[in-house]
């Protein structure tokens, strides 16, 4: 089941599957289901995306710092391990590629592995890959577009101050 929100970052398709979110979209969509995740039919009225639709709402009206949702990403044991971590940078802070990797025993030499595991994010937003910056601080690429990670950064940063 899907259904599509509005957004400051534009319309998002959240996408749930067995009780689950597996997918939040940025526009514009793709046609077909991005990595094989299925979508199903709309529907604007499924408990489980009315939750993540109400969650959404919150966290970018400012009202909601952590989500608390049924996630169910369905990557590698490496890609979840790196999404679990990721779940871990609060609201309001950002970590390094590098941070990331010692935080799941990993090497700085993982970086390369924990950026690609980030970029294939499926969930964005809740799973905050977008508060991964570069080792210098700078805003590297973003799935949903650096404008998207910018927003998204500067909307929590206002809302801790």
């Amino acid at each position: 089941m899907w259904t599509v929100i509005d957004s400051p970052v534009g319309p998002l398709r959240l996408v749930e599957h067995g009780g689950a979110i597996t997918a939040i979209e940025f526009s514009p969509f793709s046609v077909s289901a991005a990595n094989g995740r299925p979508r199903g039919t709309r529907d604007d009225a499924h408990p489980v995306l009315l939750a993540c639709a109400g969650q959404l709402a919150a966290y970018f009206d400012r009202e909601l710092k952590e989500f608390d949702l049924p996630l169910a990403p369905g990557g590698s044991s490496f890609q979840e391990t790196v999404w679990g971590a990721l779940r871990r940078v609060g609201y309001g802070e950002t970590a390094t590629y590098g941070e990331i990797a010692q935080r799941i025993g990993r090497t700085n030499a993982a970086s390369r592995a924990v950026g690609l595991a980030n970029g294939s994010n499926p969930i964005p937003i809740v799973i905050p890959c977008h508060r991964v910056i570069g080792a210098n601080g700078s805003l590297t690429g973003y799935a949903g577009g650096l404008e998207r990670k910018q927003i998204l950064l500067g909307l929590e940063q206002d809302a801790l101050f």
